[in-house]
């Protein structure tokens, strides 16, 4: 008999997570960079999920060399906004809070996110300094098609953040303000997994309810030594890996 494919199986713990109560449930993500090829397709998927502007990314794809030749190996770190338990990015915010452009939300289908609201955002930035692990960018403002008649139609689609269908321009929301992964959380109030888990062709990124020990990603995560990025940043990120070698001699400190 053939194996579900991983995809079918969190889809599965998906719809199960989604019948819980906020507090009963924890999002988190695991990366087993052991299978992770570098090909990218997470951020690519991303960009197009998110219509994302030139150099920004909500999930970058960093690669690690090591070793001195004929020894040597290249590692890829894929490296998503790390949804915080304790977010150093949410303090220096001078509009913080719930009600204002940044804050650790605790109910509904984002518990546990990591939101930004774009109509309280001031864009001074100073979050996306607070960041140890640099998710947070300012949008610039940019275009792939600036220098062209006129913006291109994939540059003018309707993104849905956060559940709210907006469309980028030059003059309009979120120009200016702090942008980040946000764990697809318009996907998962749909019933689907965030685009990166999606289209991995290694199937090295799991998502789920890590307090559901039946869930797929419980399992991993149970089965594996884990890490975390910067542990000493004391952040209790909630992405964690799976990795041949210590995190620490990859990530510049």
């Amino acid at each position: 008999m053939s194996q579900e494919d991983i995809l079918v199986v969190m889809q599965n713990d998906l719809e199960r997570a989604m019948k819980k109560s906020a507090k009963d449930r924890r999002w988190a993500m695991l990366i087993d960079l052991r299978k992770c090829v570098g090909c990218h397709a997470c951020t690519v998927g991303c960009v197009s999920e998110n219509k994302l502007p030139p150099k920004l990314y909500y999930r970058p794809v960093h690669e690690y060399e090591q070793g001195t030749y004929p020894k040597v190996s290249l590692t890829f770190l894929p490296r998503p906004c790390m949804q915080c338990d304790e977010p150093p990015c949410v303090e220096p915010c001078p509009v913080p809070g719930k009600d204002g452009a940044t804050w650790k939300e605790t109910e509904g289908p984002g518990a546990g996110l990591v939101q930004i609201n774009y109509e309280k955002c001031i864009g001074c930035g100073a979050c996306v300094e607070a960041c140890p692990y640099h998710a947070r960018t300012l949008d610039d403002g940019g275009f792939h098609s600036t220098g062209m008649p006129a913006l291109q139609r994939y540059e003018v689609m309707p993104s849905f953040e956060y559940g709210k269908k907006r469309t980028r321009s030059k003059k309009g929301l979120p120009v200016g303000k702090a942008r980040k992964c946000h764990f697809c959380l318009h996907r998962l109030v749909a019933g689907q997994l965030p685009v990166c888990i999606t289209t991995c062709i290694g199937r090295s990124g799991y998502f789920g309810d890590e307090s559901d020990p039946e869930s797929l990603i419980a399992k991993v995560k149970k089965a594996n030594p884990v890490q975390i990025l910067k542990p000493e940043e004391r952040t209790a990120p909630r992405v964690f890996y799976v990795a041949n070698e210590k995190l620490e001699v990859l990530y510049d400190k």
